[in-house]
C-alpha cells in the first residue's frame, strides 16, 4: 500500500504551490511575490527551451550565421560550384554537339542519309537578347581565333588539290558585295558578303543539310553537304531555316542573312567552300 501511495503523493506535490518572494534586506519588506506550482515552473521551463531550439534552428538556417559553422560552405564557394556546374553543362553539350557533327559526316562519307538531331533549345534561341561585345578584329584577322573553331575543317597554308575538283553548278548564296575575298593566307577560307539584314540564303546546290546550330564566334551556321565531296558554308546568320538532316534543292532558302556571333563588324554572309577537306576559292566557281 505504500507503494501504491508514492506516485500518488508525487503527482500532488507537483499541484502545491509555492511562494516565491524578495524582500529587502534591511526592513524585509516584501519587494517581489510569486505564486507557482512544480508542474507549471517544469512546464515553463521545457516550453523556454523548446522556443530556444526553435529560434536557433531558424537564426542559423535563414541567416548568414550558417557560414560561420566549420565545414559549411561560403558564399564565394557556392558561386564558384554554381559556375563549375554551368562549365560542366556547357562542355557536356559542346562534345555532345561535336560527336554528332562527326557522326553526320560519317554518314556522308559512307552514302548513308544523314541523322536528324534535336537542336531545339539552340534554334529558338533569341539573339536579340545575347549581349555580345564588339571585336576589333576585321574578318580579315578572325583567322587566329577561328583556327580553334571546331566547325570549320581543318586546312594549312601548303594544302593544294591533287586533282581539279569535278565540274558542278552553283549559284550565288546571296545578293550583295563582297568585300573581303578568299585568302588562305590569312586563314579566310571564304568570301564576304555584305547584304541587308533580312535577306535570304540559299543553297548554291542541292544537297542535305549536316550542321545548323549556334557557335559563339559564329553565330548560327548551317553547312550543306553536295555531290562530288562538295562542301558549303553559311555563316553569321539571323536564322536558320532548316535543321540537320534535311534535302535542300538549288536555289533553297535555308537562313536568313543576320549579324550574329561576336566575330562580326556587322550584318553580311560569311560563306566558304570545300572540295575534300580543301578550301575553294568561291569567286572561280561562283558567279556573285
Amino acid at each position: 500500500m505504500a507503494n501504491e501511495k508514492i506516485p500518488v503523493n508525487f503527482l500532488k506535490r507537483l499541484k502545491y504551490k509555492y511562494r516565491f518572494s524578495i524582500l529587502k534586506d534591511n526592513t524585509y519588506e516584501e519587494v517581489l511575490s510569486v505564486r507557482i506550482t512544480p508542474f507549471s515552473f517544469f512546464s515553463v521551463i521545457a516550453s523556454s527551451v523548446v522556443i530556444l531550439i526553435v529560434l536557433v534552428t531558424i537564426l542559423i538556417a535563414f541567416t548568414p550565421v550558417r557560414e560561420l559553422i566549420p565545414g559549411y560552405p561560403d558564399g564565394s564557394l557556392r558561386r564558384e560550384l554554381i559556375m563549375n556546374l554551368i562549365l560542366l553543362d556547357s562542355l557536356e553539350n559542346e562534345i555532345r554537339i561535336r560527336e554528332q557533327f562527326v557522326e553526320n559526316i560519317r554518314d556522308v562519307v559512307a552514302g548513308r542519309e544523314p541523322r536528324t538531331f534535336d537542336y531545339d533549345s539552340d534554334l529558338t534561341m533569341n539573339i536579340d537578347e545575347i549581349d555580345f561585345s564588339r571585336t576589333r578584329y576585321d574578318s580579315l584577322l578572325r583567322a587566329q581565333i577561328m583556327g580553334e573553331e571546331q566547325f570549320n575543317l581543318s586546312t594549312s597554308q601548303n594544302m593544294i588539290l591533287t586533282a581539279s575538283p569535278p565540274p558542278a553548278h552553283f549559284i550565288p548564296p546571296t545578293q550583295g558585295l563582297i568585300i573581303n575575298r578568299f585568302n588562305p593566307g590569312q586563314n579566310h577560307f571564304g568570301v564576304d558578303m555584305v547584304t541587308e539584314v533580312g535577306q535570304p540564303v540559299v543553297a548554291v546546290m542541292s544537297g542535305t543539310v549536316t550542321f545548323a546550330n549556334w557557335t559563339s564566334d559564329t553565330g548560327y551556321v548551317i553547312q550543306v553537304q553536295h555531290d562530288n565531296n562538295y562542301l558549303s558554308l553559311y555563316k553569321h546568320n539571323a536564322e536558320l531555316l532548316k535543321r540537320a538532316g534535311d534535302l535542300v534543292n538549288t536555289g533553297e532558302a535555308i537562313a536568313i542573312v543576320g549579324n550574329s556571333g561576336a566575330l562580326t563588324t556587322g550584318p553580311h554572309l560569311h560563306f566558304e567552300l570545300w572540295h575534300n577537306g580543301a578550301p575553294l576559292n568561291p569567286e572561280n566557281y561562283i558567279v556573285f
